[in-house]
C-alpha cells in the first residue's frame, strides 16, 4: 500500500483535499492517511485513518506509517488564524515543523512533499503589475504583523529545496491567494483581532437582501480560485513524472470588484428582493492581482474547472449541505 500522508487535514483546505482524493481516486494502491493538530472524529465518517499530531514535536510522528509515497504538506501556522501577536508561532510551526515533516519524508523514503506557500512572498508586485508570474523576485513588506510569517513560509520552501537537493525528495511548491470555500467557519483574524471574512459578510447581505457598497475603484480585478480547483492542482502534483515543480494557484483570469457583488447578488440573493449596490469610489481600494498558471498547465495539465459564478453555486450547494449534516 502506498500511503499519502496529508498534513494539516484537520483544517477547512484538507478536508476539502481528503474528500478530494476520495472522489477522484480510482487505485486501490494508494490511501490517504489524515493528520492533524486537532482532535476530530469526522474522518472516521469517511472511513480515513487519522492521526493527531504536533508537528513541532518530533516524537509525535512515531505514531505515523513508515511506508510513504507523498506528503501533502498544507500545515502552518498563518494571520488569519491568529488571536493577537506570536512570532514564536510562525517559528515553531512553519519552521522547526516543518523541518520534523522535511525529516520524516527523509527517514520514510517518501517519493515527494507537496508544499502550500503563501503568495505574501510576491503580493507588493500586483500594485504595479496585477499579473503574478511564477519567477518574480520576493517582495514584501517588513512594517507588519505578516512580516515573520511570510519569511517562515520561505524559509520553509528553502528548505524544501535543500533536501530536494540533497537527499532527492521531489518537491512541488504550490503559491496561494485566497482560496474561496464554505466553512462552518466564517471569521478570522485581521492585527490579531477577529472579524467576518470581508466575502462572507457580502454573500450574507445579498441573502438578505441588504444594500451592498462597492468600495474604490470597481474595476480592480482578483484572481478568485475555488478550493476544488486547488485540490485538482495537488491531486495532479501526486502523480506527475516531474521531479520539482513551482506553481501559482488561480484561475488566470481577473473578476473586478462589481461583477464580484453582481454575481454574489445573483447566486445567493432571493428572487422577491435583490440587493442594491452603492458605489464608493471615496473608499479604500481592494487588493488587485491574477495569478499566472501557466507553468501549472503546462506541467500538471491543469485547467480550472469553475468559472466565478459556478464557483458560487457550487459553494452554494456545500453550505447547504454542510449546514444540513
Amino acid at each position: 500500500m502506498k500511503n499519502i500522508i496529508v498534513f494539516g487535514a484537520s483544517g477547512d483546505t484538507g478536508h476539502y483535499f481528503v474528500n478530494y482524493f476520495l472522489e477522484h481516486n480510482k487505485d486501490s494502491n494508494y490511501q490517504i492517511i489524515a493528520s492533524g493538530s486537532r482532535k476530530t472524529d469526522d474522518f472516521k465518517k469517511i472511513n480515513v485513518p487519522y492521526y493527531q499530531v504536533d508537528i513541532t514535536k518530533k516524537e509525535d510522528f512515531n505514531k505515523l506509517p513508515r511506508d510513504v509515497y507523498a506528503v501533502v504538506d498544507l500545515a502552518g501556522a498563518m494571520p488569519a488564524r491568529m488571536r493577537g501577536y506570536d512570532p514564536y508561532k510562525y517559528i515553531d510551526v512553519n519552521i522547526t515543523g516543518n523541518l520534523n515533516i522535511l525529516e520524516y519524508c527523509k527517514e520514510t523514503g517518501a517519493d515527494r512533499i507537496l508544499f502550500a506557500q503563501s503568495f505574501g512572498d510576491i503580493k507588493d508586485h500586483s500594485e504595479t503589475n496585477p499579473l503574478l508570474t511564477v519567477d518574480l523576485p520576493r517582495k514584501f513588506s517588513y512594517t507588519s504583523d505578516h512580516t515573520i510569517y511570510v519569511m517562515t513560509k520561505n524559509f520553509a520552501v528553502d528548505m524544501i529545496e535543500n533536501y530536494h537537493q540533497m537527499y532527492g525528495l521531489k518537491r512541488f511548491i504550490f503559491r496561494l491567494p485566497t482560496i474561496y470555500l464554505y466553512s462552518p467557519i466564517d471569521t478570522f483574524y485581521v492585527d490579531g483581532k477577529e472579524r467576518k471574512i470581508g466575502y462572507r459578510l457580502l454573500i450574507d447581505k445579498a441573502i438578505k437582501g441588504e444594500p451592498i457598497e462597492v468600495w474604490g475603484d470597481a474595476s480592480r480585478v482578483k484572481d478568485m480560485v475555488y478550493v476544488k480547483d486547488f485540490c485538482q492542482m495537488l491531486y495532479k502534483a501526486l502523480f506527475v513524472e516531474r521531479d520539482s515543480g513551482y506553481y501559482n494557484v488561480g484561475t488566470g483570469k481577473g473578476t473586478s470588484l462589481l461583477d464580484q457583488i453582481k454575481g454574489m447578488i445573483q447566486v445567493f440573493g432571493s428572487k422577491d428582493k435583490k440587493s442594491d449596490i452603492i458605489m464608493r469610489p471615496d473608499k479604500t481600494n481592494a487588493p488587485q492581482y491574477i495569478m499566472d498558471i501557466t507553468p501549472a498547465v503546462q506541467e500538471l495539465g491543469y485547467t480550472p474547472e469553475y468559472d466565478y459564478i459556478e464557483m458560487l453555486e457550487d459553494f452554494k450547494k456545500e453550505m447547504i449541505k454542510q449546514k444540513g449534516e
